[in-house]
């Protein structure tokens, strides 16, 4: 694999684990603490939004990366084509499209008294798929930086 390559492949997750760990610690409660609960909630609501779309991208731009790794270790005898770090790129991928793309709907149906979960409880569903998300891709982040084993 070309250098450019594999500095883009060790970097995109930590600045995608950067992202994630800003978003979730600093950007989303500051909201909160300054503006009035209505407009809170349409800040946060764009910030998820923009930080969905970049998980999109970021784990596409990681999985093509990480299938060219794997196949071309996979060549040379050193294992699968599919390997674990394209695996937590797939969970974060997951998480991002169950957790906005699938849930966000069920959200604004529920503001609205409508559905059969209510907003809380989708909310706490939403959290959840957001925390397994940094939790995948901080250990992605993790893995790619570690020093090449011989």
């Amino acid at each position: 694999m070309n250098s450019a390559a594999e500095r883009a492949r060790r970097l995109i997750p930590g600045l995608w684990a950067g992202v994630l760990l800003c978003v979730a610690l600093m950007a989303a409660p500051a909201p909160f603490a300054t503006l009035t609960p209505q407009d809170a909630g349409r800040v946060v609501a764009r910030l998820f939004a923009q930080e969905a779309y970049l998980s999109l991208g970021a784990a596409a731009v990681v999985l093509l990366l990480e299938r060219r790794t794997a196949a071309v270790a996979a060549e040379a005898g050193g294992g699968s084509r599919f390997s674990v770090t394209m695996v937590l790129a797939l969970v974060a991928l997951f998480c991002t499209v169950a957790g906005y793309f699938g849930i966000q709907p069920m959200l604004a149906a529920a503001r609205g008294g409508q559905g059969a979960w209510t907003f809380g409880q989708l909310h706490a569903v939403s959290l959840g798929f957001f925390a397994v998300k940094i939790g995948a891709v901080v250990f992605l982040a993790w893995r790619v930086a570690a020093p090449a084993r011989i």
